[in-house]
């Protein structure tokens, strides 16, 4: 059989203890079974993201939860502030435009994320702001705030802080009550190690009630629906049941190995990532003040086509990374230090991309990028 390494951002790659439970005959979803799979997952998820309040799963993907924030927090006409520092920042500007909202939207430079300062600004400047969104893990580009700080400035105000958190969930750090955020939504297929199927809302009892004052048309991403399904344990509508009840086994895992361990784990190994791109002769694409713990966006010369260079590990070797998105298309590979991934595979991927850019015509001595890896990894 031919190698897949998946070293992709989402989805993940998943491990083989939940693919046999993916593989499992499927369950009807309203009974006391399935209950009691949606009890600890809501408890789990609830630990995981720091909160002791509403979490609301939807049959999606990672910007289903976003649009369901999106939609639920804010009446059409209603001032809210949008970030921009990738691909995926102009998703709310996107979602908030569809959704008729009033959008501010900040434009911060690729590469670094806001600031808790940048954010004071701005509210400051716009104090009727219904809400503020931002990305805790910029995907497209590797970089990622200080939400915490971020944090301790909005909830001082009346505005809501909602949080795209679908590359940071279980990787990066979040306490979600103790910080002050509003609103976390995520998806399955990342940090969690499964594949796309589910999106994940937790909400703020802040958030709750702009959730019951919003004018907004919804049907399927109405999340009072989903509020009203938690006092029976339940969801409004047919959840994606092989994927949540995997899900629970995933949030399990993550708990028992002790989340702030593997939180450090991803912060090594993303360190290793960094030594071996520089020992290489190339860049990361985050400034060192905004990197990431899950992913690394690595800057390639246009000249040694990073497009070419993805589709040769992949097709040849069996090696995924994922190409640029936005104004890095053609311009940047991504490696991810997520989920399941261990330092083997970071080994063995970072491997395969020496010798494609020796190929290639890259200048740089062989192993070089491994001999940096493993001081990191052995350190």
């Amino acid at each position: 059989m031919k190698r897949n390494l998946l070293l992709t951002p989402g989805p993940s790659k998943v491990p083989v203890e939940l693919c046999e439970v993916l593989g499992r005959p499927i369950i009807h979803h309203r009974t006391p079974q399935f209950q009691q799979v949606l009890k600890e997952l809501f408890e789990g998820l609830k630990k995981l993201i720091g909160t002791t309040s509403d979490v609301y799963l939807l049959a999606s993907s990672g910007t289903g939860a976003m649009e369901a924030a999106v939609a639920n927090i804010a009446s059409p006409g209603d001032k809210v502030i949008t970030v921009e520092y990738g691909k995926f920042g102009e998703r709310w500007a996107a979602l908030a435009k569809a959704y008729k909202l009033n959008a501010v939207t900040l434009k911060i430079e690729w590469g670094r994320t806001i600031t808790p300062d940048e954010v004071k600004a701005a509210l400051t400047e716009h104090p009727d702001a219904k809400a503020i969104f931002i990305t805790q893990c910029e995907t497209s580009t590797s970089a990622t705030p200080d939400l915490k700080g971020i944090a301790a400035v909005t909830r001082a105000t009346a505005t809501a802080l909602v949080v795209d958190a679908v590359s940071a969930l279980g990787t990066e750090p979040i306490s979600m009550d103790e910080w002050g955020v509003d609103v976390v939504c995520s998806g399955s297929h990342k940090g969690l190690m499964l594949p796309p199927g589910v999106g994940i809302v937790a909400a703020s009892a802040k958030a709750i009630a702009l959730f019951e004052t919003s004018s907004n048309v919804r049907f399927y991403f109405d999340l009072r629906k989903c509020r009203k399904a938690l006092a029976d344990t339940d969801t409004p509508f047919t959840p994606a049941i092989g994927i949540v009840i995997a899900l629970n086994e995933a949030v399990k895992m993550l708990l028992a190995a002790g989340i702030e361990k593997k939180q450090a784990y991803y912060l090594k190994m993303a360190q290793a990532v960094w030594a071996a791109v520089e020992a290489i002769g190339l860049k990361v694409y985050a400034q060192p003040d905004y990197r990431s713990r899950g992913l690394t966006a690595i800057v390639i010369p246009e000249a040694l086509n990073p497009k070419k260079i993805v589709k040769i590990m992949r097709d040849t070797h069996g090696i995924t990374f994922a190409g640029g998105q936005g104004d890095l298309d053609g311009k940047a590979i991504r490696i991810a230090h997520m989920g399941a991934v261990d330092e083997y595979d970071i080994l063995t991927g970072l491997a395969c991309l020496e010798k494609v850019l020796k190929e290639a015509g890259h200048k740089f001595e062989l192993g070089a990028s491994l001999a940096a890896a493993q001081k990191v990894l052995n350190a």
